[in-house]
């Protein structure tokens, strides 16, 4: 069943968290004076996800200080505000939106954002436990929250990456009996590269975490319904009173799949795949973690899961979308050419990172002086730098570093400007 529709045209914006926020802020500020419906799965307005990890999670933020804009500043967008509401279908060639909503509603659109982000990742099964936590949303992260709120208790993190090595220096913080388990030997080693993440490990275990490196987690055991630990590969079991599963996440994608994105191409392999405007059709875009897309500059497809993206390419791909849909009024699209950025916060350290280093084949690493947590490291792929990690360094020293990734570098000439900006 299909609600009536609005006599103006509709623009939807699908997933209500930064990137579509972004979008929606966007399509207003460069004048669409049309309807634009903002539709969010959460019951939550939109906020931001890195403070869970870290500031909502140790309890030092309340969740409302994670809100992204305030009620009166929503209000001035003039959205159709839909939270609480999932899509569950997009007929390309009809711009056809489907809700879950009571009615089913189906909403006619001019066009389509989608950033509805990704969904975390679980072991083999899927399962859920009392006490098996992801850490996704804001209601995720309170409910880990209230259980850490508990002195004493034994926290097992499976997934030494990013969002394991916060959860796992948080409750560490808090005074808890953590254990990380990775694949493998280092902390964000596959970010980035082993002599980094062979560092990162030892601050963990200078801080007091065990660390289980080289091994992959084969189940959770339960008892009476609830977790009680992890399973290793190996057969021992990490007994834990809570457990965190940080093994990475999945586009969230499978509302789009169906006959009609098929006859539209759509590849949903990876994400949305999009072109260098962010586009993946006609009338249909794509923004942040949710988005896979053509990188000029770095001559490839990538999807970046980071929160400074994740506002840039919603703005982008609204000021494309509006574009296509009335050049003469919004001017020709332009290519989404972003230096990638992101940063994480354990124990009292700040890393900040430029560029792409996941991947890399080559890695040039400066210490300054003889303090090992000063340090900056430069990734290259081929011939090319392509991405810069700063650990300790003053801000100035930092954007310095930006600009060898900013443009093609050659490698020998990224190594050597290193170098001289870092000093050492």
């Amino acid at each position: 069943m299909s609600a009536p529709q609005a006599s103006r045209p509709r623009i939807a914006v699908v997933g209500a968290a930064a990137a579509g926020l972004a979008a929606a802020e966007g399509l207003r500020r460069l004048g669409w004076d049309g309807e634009i419906s903002l539709v969010g799965d959460e019951p939550h307005p939109p906020y931001d996800r890195p403070p869970l990890s870290k500031q909502v999670l140790s309890g030092t933020w309340e969740p409302e200080r994670t809100a992204l804009r305030d009620a009166d500043q929503l209000a001035a967008l003039g959205l159709d505000l839909r939270l609480g509401t999932r899509a569950v279908a997009y007929d390309p060639a009809h711009r056809a939106l489907t809700l879950d909503d009571a009615g089913r509603t189906v909403l006619r659109c001019a066009g389509v954002i989608v950033a509805t982000g990704v969904v975390p990742r679980t072991l083999p099964g899927g399962d859920t436990a009392e006490g098996l936590h992801v850490l996704r949303t804001l209601d995720d992260a309170l409910a880990l929250r209230e259980r850490l709120a508990v002195s004493g208790r034994r926290l097992a993190v499976v997934g030494s990456g990013v969002l394991g090595a916060e959860a796992a220096a948080v409750a560490r913080a808090l005074g808890h009996d953590v254990t990380l388990i990775g694949t493998e030997d280092t902390v964000m080693g596959r970010v980035l590269g082993p002599e980094v993440g062979r560092l990162l490990a030892d601050v963990h275990r200078a801080h007091g975490v065990t660390l289980r490196t080289g091994q992959a987690v084969t189940g959770i055991r339960r008892e009476a319904g609830r977790a009680t630990g992890a399973v290793l590969a190996d057969g021992t079991v990490v007994e834990a009173d809570d457990v965190l599963l940080a093994v990475g996440s999945v586009p969230a994608v499978d509302w789009l799949r169906g006959p009609g994105a098929e006859a539209a191409g759509l590849d949903l392999s990876d994400g949305l795949r999009c072109d260098e405007y962010c586009a993946a059709a006609p009338g249909l875009y794509g923004a942040g973690d949710v988005a896979r897309w053509y990188h000029p500059v770095l001559g490839r497809e990538v999807r970046i899961e980071h929160r400074m993206n994740a506002g840039e390419q919603g703005l982008a791909a609204a000021r494309n979308l509006l574009s296509e849909l009335d050049p003469e009024r919004f001017g020709e699209r332009r290519p989404f050419t972003p230096v990638p950025y992101f940063w994480s916060d354990q124990y009292d350290m700040k890393l900040q990172a430029h560029g792409v280093p996941a991947g890399a084949d080559r890695i040039e690493v400066r210490v300054l002086g003889k303090d090992p947590l000063r340090l900056a490291a430069l990734y290259g792929t081929g011939e090319r730098a392509t991405g810069i990690l700063a650990l300790g360094l003053p801000p100035r020293q930092t954007r310095s570093l930006r600009a060898l990734v900013a443009v093609p570098t050659p490698w020998p000439e990224a190594v050597t400007r290193l170098t001289e900006t870092v000093g050492t």
